[in-house]
């Protein structure tokens, strides 16, 4: 089956809410986002088989309406990747509408100012997760080695993602290998570990595993300039710092993203600055997200300890935290919300706390803070 491709990101609205429906399509088009507007659930299912969608829209209102839809969304081939938006009448239905698979939630009844702050972490993360996938036609010299047993195989590339290449191979890959490969004007390696993704006619896809967050950059910026016509990146989601911990940080935001979103942070105080990567482990709409820090080698934790350092220095410290979005996981493990580190209170807190409201989760917030060796911002 062949799907209709539309230039821009394009959006999938299920509401008969007249009201609703004018203040999304204003907050949408100022934002670029083509919409799609329905009124019956037969309509908008046809088309998500027919058409790619980067965020899907729904009322929840009729709740076997909405779960109709959003159960759609995650069997269609075409948009199994898309963004799901819940419509919801208030603080009871949330947990229904993120066990039904909504990324977002929208509040009734929706305001303008609220919508687009919402849909700053929307679009940002539809435009991410669309460029993620994209593949690059280029023919690289890739070469792949195993140590047990000890081997080396030369191949050329038929694309590249920022998740892994498609080769011209005809070979068995081994089971482990390291794979290395150079930019075109790029004359520092990328190498990094790989394992074999699938397998087609005289094709194989090789999936990249830890790669740096050096090479990692290096990658996205060289498929971004390969984009004909891509847009710019948007701004990053600024937010305030509440919590920082060796392990998390708990932001404070009207745009927050959603759980097991994987995120790469900056945060900045004086002249120090400090780059971390994330995933969101709990989010409360409207106001902020917990995140707990990946890649925590003794190095990082290192730096996240002298960075609270400077912020106990700093008489007043206003922290800037820019945030940008990198995708959704949706590993196994990602779905784990257990602490890495028990010995973390605010980590903890994110286990613990995670059906709390979003007031009761601040307060709780504010009792283990004196109790433990987290900052307050």
């Amino acid at each position: 089956m062949s799907y209709l491709a539309q230039p821009g990101l394009q959006s999938l609205l299920l509401c008969s809410d007249d009201k609703i429906v004018r203040v999304l399509r204003r907050v949408l088009t100022e934002l670029e986002i083509g919409v799609e507007h329905c009124t019956e659930l037969d309509v908008a299912i046809q088309k998500l088989t027919r058409q790619r969608f980067e965020a899907i829209i729904v009322d929840c209102t009729t709740q076997a309406i909405a779960a109709s839809m959003l159960k759609g969304v995650h069997s269609a081939p075409a948009n199994k990747r898309a963004i799901a938006v819940a419509i919801i009448d208030g603080q009871s239905a949330l947990k229904s509408a993120f066990e039904l698979g909504a990324h977002f939630v929208l509040f009734k009844p929706i305001s303008l100012e609220r919508t687009k702050a919402s849909f700053r972490s929307v679009r940002a993360l539809m435009k991410r997760e669309r460029r993620r996938h994209l593949r690059i036609p280029v023919e690289l010299a890739v070469t792949v080695q195993s140590s047990d047993p000890p081997r080396t195989i030369e191949l050329l590339t038929v694309d590249l993602s920022e998740n892994g290449v498609g080769t011209k191979a005809n070979v068995q890959l081994p089971a482990q290998f390291r794979v290395r490969f150079s930019l075109p004007g790029d004359h520092n390696e990328i190498d990094c570990r790989g394992e074999a993704a699938w397998r087609a006619k005289n094709v194989q896809g090789i999936r990249f595993r830890d790669l740096s967050l050096e090479a990692s950059a290096r990658l996205k910026s060289w498929i971004f300039r390969q984009m004909n016509g891509g847009d710019a990146d948007d701004p990053p989601v600024l937010c305030k710092l509440s919590d920082l911990s060796l392990n998390a940080c708990y932001l404070e935001t009207e745009s927050p993203f959603p759980v097991r979103t994987r995120l790469q942070i900056t945060m900045k105080a004086g002249e120090q600055e400090l780059p971390v990567e994330g995933m969101v482990r709990i989010m409360h709409p409207a106001a902020g997200i917990g995140v707990q820090f990946t890649r925590q080698t003794l190095e990082a934790k290192s730096k996240v300890e002298n960075f609270i350092h400077t912020l106990t220095k700093i008489k007043d410290a206003v922290p800037q935290i820019e945030v940008r979005p990198d995708s959704i996981d949706n590993s196994p493990s990602a779905f784990s919300t257990m602490p890495a580190d028990d010995s973390d209170p605010l980590l903890t807190l994110f286990h613990t706390g995670s059906d709390l409201a979003p007031d009761d989760f601040r307060a709780a917030l504010h009792n283990q803070r004196f109790a433990s060796e987290q900052v307050g911002i």
